[in-house]
């Protein structure tokens, strides 16, 4: 490690570039020598140094930043058991890298070598990674990011060539996704305090991109991540967002997309539970036309399927109008043949199996209502239970069965 310092100075620009690569692969593959308390504080230094390097040296760098800072998290002994450390061993040096990342990010030659996006990726991680004592810069980082993507969406207006409209809709996509690792670790309580702003962020993204399906996909996730912050408190924000998710999951032509917003549909599901009533007839209908829409990539299918039975355990018995259209899709989904010799498609009828179990688990849970006060429109399942039971019965005595759909058919025996 001492060697590798060293040669962090050189003056050629292709050793300092593959030295800071090789130290980005010791952090992955021998997290112990770069943590070492030895050698940890010349390591950081000349770190934060290469970050003004040459950009493809500078690249280098901030991988090696991920990595370092993936080793140091797991190697508390917090993260052993999946708790947030205290402290760490990156904690006194936190805010000064994130500071100099930040720094790198707004390199004028920040489009060389995917500079900019390597820090960005790397802030990512260190936010990611960090410890207890460091909230404080990482509420901090949260406000600098919000900050970035208002004045990128007020440069909007400005953008005149297509390079300039793709540098736009990168680093916007940049951001959503840095916000997304920043929101994860701030507090209910913070997340509440900034939620307006990041909500009108987003809602005004939604609005200038209504053409640009990879910044649509990030936003729906930055969103998806604010419901998993927030909760039963992102209701307020659903009357004005309805327009966007309806717009996402239309959005077939660009699946993943698509996928982004039924992802979102669960979510939204879990956070709001029966306050998720008042939209389920348009979100119902959207999902049904897809299902049946040819047009509409595979992977979004199964996802479709499963989102079914988060929707009937979120409105429990109100799911009833819905009960004998959704039965009926699942028990033509169930009966799904492919060919066998090609393996993706193997796959895929895997996934479609999933979903329909995920599904008929659901259903029946939400329908069923209290374990102590069993409701009797759990008994509207009765007639298709034969079909079901064969159904498990089919996936059984298939050899091609994943472990996801033997888990899954257990789980709805149960």
């Amino acid at each position: 490690m001492p060697m590798l310092i060293e040669l962090m100075k050189d003056p050629s620009v292709v050793v300092r570039d593959t030295t800071a690569w090789t130290v980005g692969r010791i952090c992955e593959l021998l997290p112990e020598a770069a943590i070492n308390e030895v050698y940890l504080a010349p390591l950081l230094q000349c770190l934060i140094e290469g970050l003004g390097a040459e950009p493809r040296v500078a690249s280098n760098v901030c991988w090696a930043f991920s990595s370092l800072a993936e080793a140091a998290y797991e190697g508390t002994d917090a993260a052993e058991e999946q708790e947030e450390p205290a402290t760490y061993c990156l904690s006194s040096s936190f805010e000064l890298i994130i500071q100099k990342l930040l720094e790198t990010t707004d390199r004028p030659d920040g489009h060389q070598n995917n500079l900019r996006s390597a820090a960005y990726e790397a802030l990512m991680e260190i936010v990611k990674n960090s410890a207890k004592d460091c909230y404080p810069a990482v509420q901090k980082t949260t406000l600098v990011i919000m900050e970035r993507l208002q004045q990128v969406l007020q440069m909007e207006s400005h953008i005149q060539s297509t390079s300039d409209r793709i540098q736009f809709n990168d680093l916007q996509s940049l951001l959503c996704a840095t916000l997304q690792n920043v929101l994860r670790k701030v507090q209910h309580q913070d997340a509440l305090q900034i939620s307006d702003v990041v909500m009108a962020s987003l809602l005004r993204m939604f609005q200038n991109t209504a053409g640009s399906g990879g910044v649509q996909e990030d936003a729906l996730m930055a969103v998806s991540t604010l419901v998993e912050v927030l909760g039963a408190d992102f209701q307020k924000y659903m009357d004005a967002f309805k327009p966007f998710l309806g717009i996402g999951l239309k959005n077939y032509a660009e699946y993943q997309v698509c996928l982004a917003a039924v992802g979102l549909v669960c979510d939204l599901c879990r956070a709001l539970m029966s306050n998720i009533l008042p939209y389920c007839d348009e979100i119902m209908q959207l999902l049904l036309e897809n299902l049946g829409n040819e047009n509409v990539h595979r992977s979004v299918k199964p996802q479709i399927l499963s989102v079914f039975g988060d929707i009937a355990l979120a409105i429990g018995g109100e799911f009833k109008k819905y009960l004998e259209i959704v039965l009926d899709t699942l028990q033509q989904a169930s009966q799904a043949q492919v060919d066998k010799t090609d393996y993706d498609m193997v796959d895929y009828l895997n996934e479609l199996r999933e979903g329909c179990l995920e599904a008929y688990t659901g259903i029946i849970q939400g329908l069923k209502g209290d374990k102590e006060n069993v409701h009797p429109d759990v008994m509207l399942v009765q007639p298709r239970v034969e079909f079901i039971l064969s159904f498990i019965h089919h996936i059984a005595e298939d050899e091609d069965h994943s472990n996801g759909v033997v888990a899954n058919a257990a789980g709805l025996i149960g």
